[in-house]
């Protein structure tokens, strides 16, 4: 049973034909007509029995207002008489609030009391967009000094900046929800002022405090897996730095492992910690937020089929990483060639490869490239000390008429001016064929600086030329040499044989510095 909203008593039996929805709407229209007629006087409510219908009546006068059977008092638990009292005071009091509340002088003071209200929460909103601004202001003051980077695991997931960003975000939410919550409170409050929105008042706190109070129980309900997430959290960090500690020890070489290389300290650890951070996720999972709803359920379904479908190439790459790193084709600083690219390995990691040329082009290749391409390593001599060092071969081809001797003289000889080439093991000519026309000697010689390789080479061709024109050897095609028609030598005039000029070539003296000073 209502009066404007605000429940009197309950109905909860039927009387007859009469079930207790209606009869309840029934005694409400005859209570609120009893309230909006002020001229009549609400104590003269009277109780009466009847004997005949074994009921008894709440009167007003010769009007009844509410009908209680024997069933009504069983459904309280009480008696006819007593619950009939009961009801009639409740009814009393009820028409009486009721008339107190439509006086004018109730309403004025309602609507200053309204007036007062507005001008406090527009002064509490406009405090706390103020606040924000001044947290603001002070928080960009203290990025990098009292806050730092967020790290965990040892990795950074938050810049300073990042983090001050963070926490204004957060300040703005908490502005968001207090202003929310402060309208919210102030509509509900405006409302209670008048009689007539009393009612939605009450239903608009009550709605609030529903959430507010289902969002507590949550959280309070959360509280233990929030407990083992963090628990879970801790243990692997302290796992991880461990882990860390007993690899950063075998990189140094303080522990030592046998068969197990320096070199693979750094990618071992990189994935045992991801397996201890993958294993780590799998436990926490089932303590997330919202872990056992349909919908993220759903959305973990989608991302799963989204990764499965995108990371095939990923997963080549993954795993030609690993096979990379323990079967040591190279190393970090390492010269290598693969498929078409010369340069030094500077990152190796579990996806990709990079090379830097010698043109100080960084070339990036998936490690899946890498493993199915050729790789030649000119470093892997000088990693291993009981390995000899790297042999460095150039050919050219003379023809039959040139002492084999001779030829060998002038190549080693060359080989031993270019710098960078070790004297021991000394230099040394293979003649790799014996074709039509000539002969293809092929000089080899030792460096370990595989890295200036470029150089060695320019510097070891222009050696060869010189003492090859030193010793009067023609570096020419023999096809050309058996069509000579009595052309200049192919060589520069000074390592001319003396006294030789070709027909028709008249060899006229250098003038001394000293003449052409004169001139």
């Amino acid at each position: 049973m209502l009066l404007q909203g605000e429940t009197l008593f309950y109905i909860q039996v039927r009387v007859g034909s009469f079930p207790p929805t209606a009869r309840a709407r029934e005694i409400s229209n005859r209570i609120e007509v009893l309230a909006k007629d002020g001229s009549i006087d609400i104590s003269q409510l009277r109780i009466s029995s009847n004997e005949t219908t074994q009921t008894v009546d709440i009167r007003l006068k010769d009007e009844v207002i509410v009908t209680l059977s024997s069933d009504d008092a069983a459904a309280e638990n009480s008696t006819q008489l007593a619950l009939a009292y009961d009801y009639r005071n409740v009814i009393v009091e009820a028409v009486e609030a009721y008339r107190h509340a439509h006086q004018p002088q109730q309403i004025a003071l309602g609507a200053i009391y309204s007036l007062i209200l507005s001008l406090v929460t527009l002064v509490m909103l406009l405090g706390m967009y103020r606040l924000v601004w001044v947290t603001d202001r002070k928080v960009r003051t203290l990025e990098g000094t009292r806050i730092q980077d967020l790290r965990l695991f040892g990795n950074t997931l938050l810049t300073a900046d990042r983090v001050a960003d963070l926490i204004i975000e957060t300040v703005r939410i908490a502005r968001f929800v207090l202003v929310f919550a402060l309208i919210g409170l102030y509509i509900s409050l405006l409302l209670s002022f008048f009689p007539w929105t009393k009612p939605v008042s009450k239903g608009i706190l009550q709605y609030f405090l529903v959430a507010v109070n289902a969002l507590w129980n949550r959280f309070v309900g959360y509280l233990p897996n929030l407990f083992f997430l963090v628990l879970i959290i801790v243990i692997t960090r302290y796992v991880l730095r461990i882990i860390r500690f007993f690899f950063a020890e075998v990189r140094r070489g303080r522990i030592v492992l046998p068969g197990f290389y320096q070199e693979w300290a750094r990618p071992t650890y990189n994935i045992i910690r991801f397996a201890v951070l993958a294993f780590a996720a799998t436990i926490a999972f089932p303590y997330l937020p919202g872990s056992d709803t349909a919908a993220f359920r759903g959305v973990s379904v989608f991302l799963g089929i989204l990764f499965s479908l995108g990371s095939s190439g990923a997963v080549a790459n993954f795993v030609s990483g690993i096979i990379l790193t323990y079967s040591r084709a190279f190393i970090i600083g390492d010269r290598v060639q693969i498929s078409d690219t010369v340069g030094d390995v500077i990152e190796k990691t579990l996806l990709v490869t990079r090379i830097n040329t010698p043109k100080n082009v960084t070339v990036t290749i998936p490690n899946a490239m890498v493993l199915g391409s050729h790789i030649i390593n000119y470093s892997g001599s000088k990693r291993d000390p009981s390995t000899p060092p790297l042999v460095l071969h150039t050919t050219i081809t003379l023809g039959y008429d040139l002492p084999w001797q001779q030829v060998h003289k002038a190549l080693i000889t060359a080989a031993q001016k270019t710098a960078l080439i070790l004297p021991e093991p000394p230099p040394f000519v293979l003649q790799t064929s014996l074709d039509d026309f000539y002969v293809s000697y092929e000089l080899n010689a030792y460096t370990e600086t595989p890295a200036q390789i470029p150089k060695i080479y320019s510097d070891l061709h222009q050696n060869i030329q010189d003492c090859c024109n030193a010793a009067g050897i023609e570096i020419l095609s023999p096809h050309y040499q058996a069509m000579r028609d009595g052309n200049v030598l192919a060589v520069p005039e000074v390592y001319w044989p003396k006294g030789y000029a070709p027909p028709g070539f008249r060899i006229v003296p250098l003038a001394s510095p000293e003449q052409d000073t004169a001139k």
